[in-house]
């Protein structure tokens, strides 16, 4: 199996979308993960620059609107734009943590079937504000849902819960079966974003979500899967502290998403 590290945009401060991929490629990562241009001149310059480069592409996309119908349609619409770049995969910010089940399994049903339609996996990733913003909602979805497919981001779980799952490894087991891909941020029981992954005070929670990651690339070798992707995803201010007064971040993002990028490609046995 294959481990391709994918950089988001995410933070990313070039004045370009050519240098900033051309960082990411330099930076040794093998993709990007991004939203899809409106324009349909920057999507042309995002295919040439992502041809030119040899870099991979995983869409991301976040739904929008103040009913779940019109979720389901911001899905709908970024999905068919995003498959016209033939990407991985296309990473979705799914549904509101505030719809009511039956709302946000309208919205995933109608995924699956774009999916099925198109053929470009889509996968919902575990996030805060979102239908998987708990272990108990997402649970509740994976009921419904059996082959629901989760970006693992589970970060956003430890904030959530105010812990590191310790009481909850059934269901961290369950969502680790489910996933297709690794946000790897390291979170805590107070937020979804350590200082830095670096620093001595965090090494357990270090070690708590390398132990995850680990599990899902395990069970992904059982599956015999080909590629599996993971993209380093510690996140500019807001997600990293600043310094009061100041608003300067407390350490350097690019060089912090690197160390990860790095870190997983020595702990991580393939």
């Amino acid at each position: 199996m294959q481990i391709k590290y994918i950089r988001g945009l995410w933070g990313m401060e070039l004045p370009t979308l050519a240098a900033n991929l051309a960082m990411i490629k330099d930076g040794g990562f093998d993709g990007v993960e991004m939203g899809v241009p409106a324009n349909r001149a920057q999507r042309e310059e995002l295919c040439h620059l992502l041809d030119k480069l040899g870099l991979a592409l995983i869409v991301q996309q976040w739904t929008e609107g103040a009913s779940p119908a019109e979720h389901l349609d911001s899905f709908a619409r970024q999905y068919r734009l995003g498959v016209e770049f033939k990407p991985l995969l296309i990473n979705s910010h799914t549904g509101k943590d505030y719809f009511t089940t039956a709302e946000n399994l309208m919205i995933l049903h109608h995924a699956q079937a774009l999916e099925q339609e198109l053929g470009v996996p889509v996968l919902h990733e575990i996030h805060r504000g979102r239908a998987t913003f708990s272990t108990t909602a997402t649970m509740a979805l994976l009921d419904a849902m059996p082959d629901l497919k989760l970006t693992a981001d589970f970060s956003h779980w430890c904030c959530v819960h105010e812990s590191f799952l310790q009481d909850q490894a059934q269901r961290v087991r369950r969502a680790i079966e489910c996933s297709y891909h690794i946000h790897a941020r390291v979170g805590y029981e107070e937020g979804p974003q350590i200082t830095d992954p670096r620093a001595p005070e965090w090494q357990a929670a270090v070690e708590i979500h390398l132990q995850w990651w680990q599990q899902i690339v395990a069970h992904h070798q059982k599956l015999g899967t080909q590629i599996l992707t993971i993209g380093p995803e510690f996140g500019p201010p807001n997600y990293m502290i600043t310094q009061p007064y100041t608003r300067q971040p407390v350490t350097n993002l690019w060089e912090i998403n690197c160390y990860m990028k790095d870190l997983l490609k020595q702990r991580l046995i393939v």
